[in-house]
C-alpha cells in the first residue's frame, strides 16, 4: 500500500472514530425527550453547465464546466412528550391576539397540555359555557342576570384590559380626526351621514373632509366589543341610550355588519369612507387610522397603551370572583390622559369544574394551573407587548383569590404552575 493511500485510510479512520464519539455523547437524553441523529452521505451525479457570453447580439465565448459534488447532511428528529390533557375555550375576539400568544407561550413550557380556543365572539363563548361544552369562556361583557341564572356558580376572572378604537378609512387623512362621543353616536344612529357634516367639520377645522357618504360598519355577531362600544355611547348620548342602549347585540339603525373584530377591521381597511369600532391590537396590527376621542376631562385622546392604562389607574371596589360584575366598566373614566373606551376582558369558568361535560380532575388541574399562570407576571408582561394593559396588582390579587376557590367535585385543586 502506497504512503498516500495509507494516509487517506488513517484520515478516514480518524473521522469515523470522531463521529462515533460524537453520536455516543449525543445519545444521553432526558427521560421526557427522545432524539435520534443520522448521518446521511449522498454523492450527486456530475452536472454539466454551459455559460454563453453574448456581446451586441454576437456569441463571443461558450464555457462548459463539469462539477461533481458530495452532500453530507446530519438530520435530527426530536419527539416531545405526548399531550395528556386538552382544554377547550371559546368566546371573545377582542382578547384573541393576546390570549393566543399566552396559550402558545404556556404550551411551550407545558407541552403536555394543549389548549384549543375558538374566537367566536363573547356571546358565543358565554352560550358554550352555559351549555357546559367548553372548559372556559372569554368575554369582554360580564355576565348579566340572565347569564347568571343559567350559570349560577360561574366565576369572573379579569384576564386583560384593552381599548376599543373608532377606526375610519378616509383617503389622504391620517389618524387623529377629532370626534366627540355624541358625534360618534350620531354617526351610528344615522343622523350624521356625510363626512363633511358640520358636526364633524366643526371639530376639525384644519382638515378638508370629503363630501362623501359615511359607510358605518358594525359587528354582526354577539360581541363583547359591541357591549363596550354601545355602553360608551349610552353614557355620552341620551339619544343612543333611549333608542338603542347597551348590549352584546343591538338593533343597529344603520350600517353593514361583519363578524368579529377581524371582520370589521377588514371591511374598514378595505373600503374607503367607512367607519367602525375595532379593538386596539387589531387596529395596530392592520395600521388602521383611528380617531382621537374627547374624554371626560375634555382632552382629545388617541387610543394607545398609555392612554388605556391611564383609564385604569384608580380601579377599585371590584366584586369577588363569584360576585356580580354586570355594572363594572372602565368607560369615560376621569383624568386628562384617559382614553374613554376601555374594558376588562374576562375568563369565565365554573367554580366546581365537575359540572362541565367530559371534565376530569386531571383536566381541571390543568385548567387551574393555566389560569394561575395567565394572571401572573410572565403572561401579563406579554400582554403589554401586544398593546393590552397588564392587570394592576390589586386585580391580580383578586384573581388569585378566585382561582384558589376552584374545585373538582368539591375537592381543592393543587396549583403547581409558576408565574
Amino acid at each position: 500500500m502506497s504512503g498516500a493511500v495509507t494516509g487517506i485510510v488513517v484520515v478516514v479512520l480518524i473521522i469515523v472514530a470522531a463521529l462515533a464519539g460524537y453520536f455516543a455523547a449525543s445519545s444521553t437524553i432526558s427521560a421526557s425527550t427522545t432524539t435520534s441523529t443520522s448521518l446521511v452521505t449522498t454523492t450527486l451525479p456530475a452536472v454539466t453547465s454551459t455559460q454563453t457570453e453574448v456581446i451586441n447580439g454576437t456569441v463571443t465565448k461558450t464555457l462548459t464546466s463539469t462539477t461533481t459534488s458530495v452532500s453530507t447532511t446530519i438530520s435530527t428528529t426530536t419527539s416531545t412528550p405526548s399531550v395528556t390533557e386538552i382544554l377547550t375555550g371559546a368566546g371573545s375576539t377582542f382578547i384573541y391576539p393576546v390570549l393566543s400568544a399566552m396559550i402558545a407561550q404556556y404550551q411551550q413550557g407545558t407541552p403536555s397540555v394543549q389548549i384549543n380556543y375558538q374566537s367566536i365572539g363573547s356571546g358565543g363563548g358565554i352560550s358554550a359555557l352555559e351549555g357546559k361544552t367548553v372548559d372556559f369562556a372569554a368575554s369582554d361583557a360580564p355576565l348579566q342576570a340572565a347569564d347568571i341564572a343559567k350559570a349560577p356558580s360561574a366565576l369572573t376572572i379579569p384576564a386583560t384590559i384593552g381599548a376599543v378604537t373608532v377606526a375610519y378609512n378616509l383617503p389622504g387623512i391620517k389618524s387623529n380626526l377629532h370626534l366627540t362621543g355624541s358625534v360618534v353616536a350620531d354617526i351610528f344612529l344615522g343622523k350624521v351621514t356625510m363626512w363633511n357634516d358640520p358636526e364633524i367639520t366643526a371639530l376639525n377645522s384644519n382638515v378638508t373632509l370629503p363630501a362623501k357618504s359615511i359607510l358605518v360598519v358594525h359587528r354582526s355577531d354577539s360581541s363583547g366589543t359591541t357591549f363596550t362600544f354601545t355602553g360608551y355611547l349610552s353614557i355620552v348620548s341620551p339619544a343612543w341610550n333611549s333608542t338603542v342602549g347597551q348590549a352584546k347585540s343591538v338593533a343597529w339603525p344603520v350600517g353593514l355588519g361583519s363578524n368579529g373584530n377581524a371582520g370589521v377591521a377588514g371591511v374598514v381597511q378595505g373600503t374607503s369612507y367607512t367607519i367602525g369600532y375595532v379593538e386596539l391590537a387589531y387596529a395596530l396590527q392592520n395600521s388602521m387610522t383611528v380617531a382621537a376621542i374627547q374624554n371626560a376631562a375634555g382632552t382629545w385622546k388617541l387610543p394607545t397603551l398609555s392612554s388605556t392604562a391611564a383609564a385604569v389607574q384608580g380601579v377599585s371596589g371590584l366584586p369577588a370572583g363569584n360576585g356580580v360584575w354586570s355594572s363594572i366598566n372602565l368607560l369615560n373614566e376621569p383624568g386628562t390622559n384617559s382614553y374613554p373606551i376601555v374594558t376588562f376582558s374576562y375568563i369565565i369558568v365554573y367554580q366546581d369544574l365537575s359540572v362541565v361535560n367530559g371534565q376530569s380532575l386531571a383536566k381541571a388541574t390543568a385548567l387551574v394551573n393555566f389560569l394561575w399562570w395567565e394572571v401572573g407576571n410572565t403572561a401579563q408582561t406579554l400582554a403589554g407587548s401586544l398593546s393590552y394593559v397588564p392587570l394592576p396588582a390589586n386585580v391580580v390579587a383578586l384573581d388569585e383569590a378566585t382561582i384558589k376557590t376552584i374545585t373538582f367535585n368539591g375537592q381543592a385543586i393543587s396549583i403547581t404552575a409558576t408565574q
